[in-house]
């Protein structure tokens, strides 16, 4: 078999093309998930904590350049080039994760829910009895009748 067979044949397999599609949809769910986080629940919980935005809890791991002159935020630190260790922007992340696990169990637990349980096959039909053993039986019956 030559390569380009060969690889033809792996790519268009059913399940290859099936987990491009769940990988594709996948990306754009996680863009969903995280503007969720990013835009709608974290300013709740920000709020909820006295105004804080979590992209800016950061502790600085070097000094910005003697140039710098915006503010002192994650996106304007980051942009200079000050090494940071970003623990705010973790704890969005993780928070990301943690609904888009909790969204896909639920999908998962719906979609079990959903399939039908597959009926048990029908019983097999009996083994036909032996020519042998109906012709005993007949022979017994005859006998009881006498």
């Amino acid at each position: 078999m030559s390569f380009t067979s060969e690889f033809k044949e792996f790519a268009l397999k059913g399940n290859v093309m099936d987990l491009a599609v769940g990988v594709i949809i996948g990306g754009a769910f996680g863009k969903i998930v995280d503007s969720l986080v990013k835009d709608v629940i974290m300013p709740i919980v920000g709020k909820i904590f006295g105004g804080l935005d979590f992209s800016n809890y950061f502790i600085l791991l070097g000094n910005p350049p003697a140039d710098f002159k915006g503010a002192m935020t994650y996106a304007d630190l980051s942009k200079a080039g000050v090494p940071m260790l970003a623990y705010g922007n973790f704890i969005t992340v993780a928070l990301n994760f943690v609904i888009l696990a909790f969204i896909i169990f639920m999908m998962v637990k719906q979609v079990n829910r959903l399939k039908k349980a597959e009926p048990p096959p029908p019983p097999a039909a009996p083994a036909p009895t032996p020519e042998d053993v109906v012709l005993l039986r007949e022979i017994r019956d005859a006998l009881k009748s006498r």
